[in-house]
């Protein structure tokens, strides 16, 4: 689990979960749920977040483990102030966390210039403060456990790519993408015992496609979308429910990736080639190549 070995130091070990605790945002369904699903196979405490506080109780009671090992807390990820308190509260609760999954994210389809103020909020908010305000509020105290840690943070291949129609989607998830290398470099200068992964799955069959059912009324509803927005929402809803690999492939990776010490995880292999083709743009100063 470290970035870089130490030889004055104890290494933290992230090969053996049992008795450690994992915060786990977007707890309640999807790939989260399925995150803490292994976290609780493998007898890890859990601390579960997630928006929809009743879901997430169901999610919590599904998985047959002791009250005393797990604690669900309704959590809006975009609001620093409640990412603080699930901070203290994991603390408080279990002396310490272990393995932190900034996992919660929400999609939205619309071309770039019909995209509101609120819009790019609500998925900037949920999708990369969320990420920042985890980093600001559990790596202090994750850097003080003498066990140290592990973060994971969920972007996607929105992330290594720029698929059209998801602007705000891509951007946040480029931003997670950039700040967990950053965080990787500055743990590793640090010679911290606490590592970062990220992951960057394709397509999996969840519910992201109707994330706007949980759309804050702060920011508004989003305008229905018509003409070459609605052509892409559709596009991508069919994309997210053709997916082969599932959310419980994704945790698996993800507990693979930990135990090796791995930043990268990419799932969908296959999205190599797409990957490299965007690189070879950059390189060859190439206008981007779009895929059908």
């Amino acid at each position: 689990m470290r970035t870089q070995t130490n030889p004055n130091d104890k290494e933290a070990d992230m090969k053996e979960f049992r008795g450690r605790t994992a915060v786990i945002t977007g707890a309640a369904s999807g790939i989260g749920l399925e995150l803490a699903r292994r976290a609780a196979a493998e007898g890890m405490n859990l601390v579960l977040a997630d928006i929809e506080a009743t879901k997430l109780d169901a999610a919590a009671a599904s998985l047959g483990i002791d009250a005393g090992r797990i604690l669900a807390q309704r959590t809006d990820v975009s609001r620093e102030d409640e990412v603080k308190a699930l901070a203290d509260a994991a603390f408080a609760r279990f002396g310490g966390v272990h393995l932190l999954c900034n996992n919660a994210g929400v999609g939205l389809t619309r071309v770039s210039w019909e995209l509101s103020t609120a819009d790019w909020n609500w998925v900037l908010g949920v999708d990369l403060w969320s990420v920042i305000h985890g980093i600001q509020h559990f790596v202090p105290r994750m850097l003080q456990q003498a066990e140290g840690g592990h973060l994971v943070n969920t972007s996607s291949v929105a992330g290594l790519l720029s698929t059209p129609g998801m602007a705000a989607y891509n951007v946040a998830k480029h931003g997670v993408v950039t700040l967990s290398e950053t965080l990787y470099g500055e743990l590793l200068a640090a010679r911290a015992k606490v590592g970062v992964s990220v992951l960057c799955p394709a397509w999996v069959p969840t519910a992201i496609h109707e994330s706007g059912r949980n759309r804050q009324e702060r920011f508004g509803e989003a305008s229905p979308a018509a003409g070459l927005s609605a052509a892409y929402e559709q596009r991508m809803a069919s994309a997210v429910k053709s997916g082969r690999l599932t959310a419980a492939d994704m945790a698996n990776e993800v507990f693979a990736a930990v135990m090796e010490e791995r930043f990268y995880v990419i799932p969908h292999r296959k999205i190599n080639n797409a990957i490299q083709l965007r690189m070879d743009d950059i390189m060859n100063l190439r206008n981007p190549t779009q895929l059908p």
